[in-house]
């Protein structure tokens, strides 16, 4: 994978608005760019114009004890959720997933795409640039690109696979596989919110897809899908978003693309004939 950035620290103009004292504390996990401070994490704020503001406004809204728990948004005096380019939001402690949790990372996402089921759709959405969008969008056939030479293979096949499925779309949270907390006794922590206009068998493909590709041990296909006849379409889709999201993020200089490019021939080959570990899909 590509090299983490160096983390910049915010400045104390944005500590004073969230009204927030202690000294920045980078945290790991993500695209390492979050900071702690005291009961805060403070990250900059990220995709189109208008995003965040969105996503505070949507988390704010969300039903308490329905089966998982977000972070509550933090806001400057004046009522800003973006100050200076940087957003807040409470700490909320727990052990990250997936390894070992699979299914219940499955089922904190389901509760949490459920909560969401009813919200419109953000017209920024189809307005991002960045890799991650890019990838979403080839994965659903709404955009072509070439990737870098190392996965083109996998990516050949993967489209070989891929066939026209139909299912109902609303928000997702697009990378819940290391976005999930959990704590003894406490309903899971959703964090790091990444919003699409998809499926939620797509988002839920995402998650396994991932532990596909990049987790010891990995899940077994059937963790997710719940039986739906679909799955293996979200899966393909899954691997796309990620592969082309991948080749957009690296430099012509990049080390780790045999490695990648056997982790994804071997991901897409489960995908395909239908099992992991031994376990057969029906």
């Amino acid at each position: 994978m590509p090299e983490q950035p160096r983390v910049t620290l915010p400045p104390q103009s944005v500590l004073d608005a969230f009204d927030l004292r202690g000294t920045p504390e980078p945290l790991t996990g993500g695209q390492g760019r979050s900071v702690r401070v005291g009961g805060a994490v403070l990250k900059p704020a990220e995709g189109a114009e208008g995003e965040s503001e969105w996503a505070a406004s949507l988390l704010e809204r969300l039903p308490r004890g329905a089966g998982f728990r977000v972070p509550r948004p933090l806001r400057s005096a004046e009522g800003a959720g973006v100050v200076e380019g940087w957003t807040a939001a409470e700490f909320m402690d727990g052990r990250p997933g997936p390894s070992r949790r699979w299914p219940e990372v499955v089922a904190a996402g389901r509760a949490f795409h459920a909560a969401l089921r009813d919200q419109p759709r953000a017209e920024f959405l189809a307005r991002r640039t960045h890799p991650w969008a890019v990838g979403d969008r080839v994965a659903w056939g709404e955009e072509e690109v070439d990737v870098v030479a190392e996965l083109a293979e996998p990516f050949a096949r993967l489209l070989s696979l891929r066939r026209p499925v139909e299912a109902a779309e609303q928000i997702v949270h697009g990378d819940l596989t290391g976005n999930v907390l959990f704590a003894p006794g406490q309903d899971p922590v959703i964090i790091d919110f990444s919003p699409y206009w998809r499926p939620p068998l797509y988002a839920e493909a995402v998650v396994i897809g991932d532990g596909l590709l990049w987790y010891d041990p990995a899940p077994a296909l059937t963790t997710g899908g719940g039986g739906d006849p679909r799955w293996r379409q979200m899966l393909i889709r899954a691997l796309i978003f990620r592969l082309v999201a991948l080749s957009g993020l690296v430099g012509p200089s990049w080390r780790a693309g045999e490695k990648e490019a056997a982790r994804f021939l071997a991901a897409t080959e489960a995908v395909g004939r239908g099992t992991y570990g031994g376990r057969a899909r029906p």
